[in-house]
């Protein structure tokens, strides 16, 4: 009888052995899996540390441009990919783009009402990119500030209430690009396709041109009446070349038959967009920012986005 006693117990002891090793291995599994974690964490706010360092790299770079000349072009300093910089156990790159070189979404409506003859450009656009320019009403209808439909093509607040996901007009210019994915007729393809092209600056902001040394072959030819895809594409390969030096200068390497409203176009630029990323072991921060250059001190953040 004490036998099979002693046999119980050895069998209830070593049971609690076990378990108070499996417990054991719970806890420095779990303070290893705390620490990794932590680690993790620490990286990636020191990488965060580093994209916000580069925000400020950019914006004197900027800065430090605009006192050097009031011409702006893709042979610049501030047009160069910044390439990886090592950092210890990293390393950080970003880039800047120039916003002007693009097409201003929000020139489309002025004062709540349609601007045609922006309008007329950007149908232009989207044909040249094999889109429907059809869409373009509906964009137009998204920002003014009316409820009246301005084409069969356009979309009020009706159509977006009878939405999946109900929505309305939002009857004001456009905070960023992304938010054409809330417009009738801008499905992920469309966006794909577009996206390079336009940009969505402060409305009522002057010096909003289309920057001639920096617009691509597409975005000149919706802007230049007379103007076709591959005279546009001899232009910019002239422009390389040697970039314009003022109104004159564009108006004068113009081909026959073409022509620009005034204000049109310009060489000089105001808003570009900082994209930076800093690596940090495994861990990676990034961000992105639209930046506002000013006649005075650095340039400032319209918006920024960090992950």
């Amino acid at each position: 009888m004490k036998t099979r006693q002693r046999g119980v117990a050895i069998i209830i002891a070593m049971t609690v052995v076990a378990m108070a090793a499996l417990a054991a291995v719970a806890i420095v599994a779990s303070q290893s899996t705390w620490a990794r974690h932590s680690e993790l964490a620490a990286d990636h706010v020191q990488a965060q540390i580093l994209v916000r360092a580069g925000v400020d790299w950019t914006r004197a770079v900027l800065s430090d441009d605009h006192h050097l000349s009031n011409v702006d072009h893709l042979s610049e300093p501030w047009a160069l990919r910044l390439p990886p910089i090592p950092v210890e156990n990293g390393n950080v790159e970003g880039y800047i783009e120039d916003q002007q070189g693009l097409f201003n979404l929000n020139n489309l409506v002025t004062d709540g009402k349609v601007n045609l003859i922006q309008l007329a450009n950007f149908r232009r656009l989207l044909s040249l990119l094999s889109l429907s320019p059809e869409i373009a009403d509906a964009l137009v209808d998204w920002m003014d500030a009316d409820s009246e439909l301005f084409s069969l093509d356009g979309a009020e607040d009706e159509y977006y209430a009878a939405m999946p996901s109900p929505d309305l007009a939002a009857n004001q210019a456009l905070a960023d690009v992304d938010e054409l994915e809330r417009v009738r007729g801008f499905d992920a393809a469309v966006l794909a396709r577009l996206r390079p092209f336009v940009t969505a600056l402060p409305p009522s902001t002057p010096g909003t041109s289309v920057n001639a040394n920096t617009a691509s072959a597409e975005i000149l030819a919706a802007v230049i009446d007379g103007m076709d895809l591959d005279s546009a594409r001899a232009l910019v390969a002239q422009r390389n070349r040697l970039y314009f030096r003022d109104a004159a200068d564009i108006v004068s390497r113009l081909p026959r038959g073409a022509s620009v409203g005034r204000d049109v176009l310009g060489v000089s630029s105001d808003y570009f967009k900082a994209t930076l990323r800093a690596t940090l072991g495994v861990t990676e921060a990034s961000g992105t920012v639209l930046l506002a250059r000013k006649t005075a001190g650095w340039p400032v953040i319209v918006w920024g986005k960090y992950l």
